[in-house]
């Protein structure tokens, strides 16, 4: 009836990590029918950090099998059986992702024991495996090793059984139907019970198995299933009827989401992000200094080499900001490009500016005020750490920017700061930055709290 799962990875992406370790439990809803674990060969290196938090190491899993080799026993012992895991969502995608790269399509009905303890066991502090279990007094031996974990989700999930039957009779709030109608027939609605509300990324692909959308959400199950019943446009009901397949992503961290989609959408240009593809930001902000040496700032396009302060999707907001600048710091007009004349500006005739348009003030006094205005376009910190959520309740996000300039994202388990920053720096996946994610960075530091930021 049930096919209980744990699987330990090379990292926490689907798309870009391997599985290292799998243990499977069956179940007949009143104990343990039959069992399957296996280190298997991830066919690349496991990182220092992932090994820290394991123990599996790469001479560990050197001869072990590769996951083709023991794809035909998950087969197998999973048909007709419902597959339950902890934080189901990350042990079904990674094993469909290696299941599509064998060209097979792997789908099974999912139980959750994360969102179903939280129904049927209410008012807990965490719902982690580690923090439920150690709530409801379950041993765990070999945590964060495949059978250890999948042994106490076992052991979890019969008492889940049984509150179940309690409180509802057989069964009766283990799965949840989704109703939305007008849908491809292609698309496994059994998935959409097991879409996490919670931030990250999500792809839509065609029966052709083609990526045509790619977005990011707070909330990942509403954000999907407004797409899936939007009757607003034509557009929106064609991408709508169209799409056969949904993957995602849960980042934790909505600042992970917004640099993911930013990314993928240039990297892969679904054709319903065709106008996202290119990117918003059209105007600029620029700064040179004048024979006079005084600081001078314009707005412009983005059509030269010229490096802008910021950018902007239109003339209107740059030129807006500009003029915020011009009140706060004091600056001049004519040197700010908001007013053009020979001489003095109009505010130096109304006794406004103090005179850097026409000589009366000097560079450095006029520059001081220039300077601080420019740095507002400037990340404060020109090395840093953005400490944020991460996936579960021991796990932490990381962005780096190095230079003032984005460096990368990864993840880290908490209890890995006891060995200092080097836990951190090794999690980070390298990325390259654009003027896009400098804005999406800028934009969320401003108008966002996150957990933390360390500088280094």
């Amino acid at each position: 009836m049930f096919a209980i799962i744990d699987i330990e990875t090379t990292g926490g992406s689907a798309r870009l990590e391997k599985i290292t370790e799998i243990a499977i439990y069956l179940h007949d809803g009143e104990k343990i029918t039959g069992e399957f674990k296996t280190l298997v060969n991830p066919e690349r290196n496991i990182p220092y950090f992932i090994t820290n938090l394991t123990g599996i190491t790469n001479e560990m899993v050197e001869n072990a099998p590769r996951f083709f080799e023991i794809a035909k026993t998950i087969v197998e012992m999973t048909e007709g059986r419902t597959f339950v895991a902890h934080n189901a969502r990350f042990d079904y995608s990674f094993i469909r992702q290696e299941f599509k790269s064998l060209g097979y399509n792997f789908s099974r009905n999912l139980i959750d024991t994360v969102s179903l303890s939280r129904k049927l066991f209410p008012g807990h502090r965490s719902y982690s495996l580690g923090n439920i279990c150690r709530d409801l007094r379950i041993d765990i031996p070999g945590r964060h090793r495949a059978a250890g974990d999948a042994m106490a989700t076992v052991r979890l999930f019969e008492m889940l059984l049984k509150k179940d039957i309690d409180l509802n009779g057989r069964y009766s709030s283990l799965i949840r139907n989704t109703r939305i109608s007008k849908l491809n027939p292609k698309l496994d609605i059994s998935k959409l019970n097991t879409i996490p509300e919670e931030p990250g990324v999500y792809y839509f692909y065609n029966e052709e198995g083609t990526l045509i959308y790619i977005g990011k959400s707070r909330n990942l199950q509403q954000r999907i299933n407004t797409h899936l019943s939007n009757n607003t446009t034509n557009r929106a009901m064609e991408m709508r009827d169209i799409i056969a397949d949904i993957d995602w992503e849960a980042t934790g961290s909505e600042l992970i989401a917004l640099l993911r989609e930013s990314f993928e959408i240039k990297d892969n240009k679904p054709i319903y992000n065709r106008a996202q593809r290119r990117s918003g930001f059209q105007w600029g902000i620029f700064t040179f200094t004048d024979n006079n040496g005084y600081l001078n700032f314009r707005f412009g396009s983005l059509d030269s080499d010229d490096e802008p302060l910021s950018v902007f999707t239109s003339r209107e907001r740059a030129k807006s900001k500009l003029a915020s600048l011009v009140e706060t710091y004091g600056l001049c007009q004519k040197l700010t490009g908001l007013y053009e004349c020979n001489g003095a500006c109009f505010q130096h005739h109304v006794g406004i500016c103090k005179g850097a348009c026409c000589g009366n003030e000097s560079p450095s006094e006029y520059n001081d005020r220039a300077t601080k205005a420019a740095d507002e376009f400037i990340f404060s910190r020109s090395n840093f750490l953005i400490i944020d959520r991460g996936r579960s309740d021991d796990e932490r996000s990381a962005v780096k920017v190095i230079n003032g300039k984005y460096a990368g994202y990864g993840y880290f388990n908490i209890n890995d700061l006891g060995f200092g920053l080097a836990a951190v720096h090794d999690c980070i996946r390298p990325a390259s930055d654009n003027r896009d994610i400098q804005v999406i960075l800028k934009t969320y530091l401003r108008h966002n709290k996150v957990e933390k930021i360390i500088n280094f």
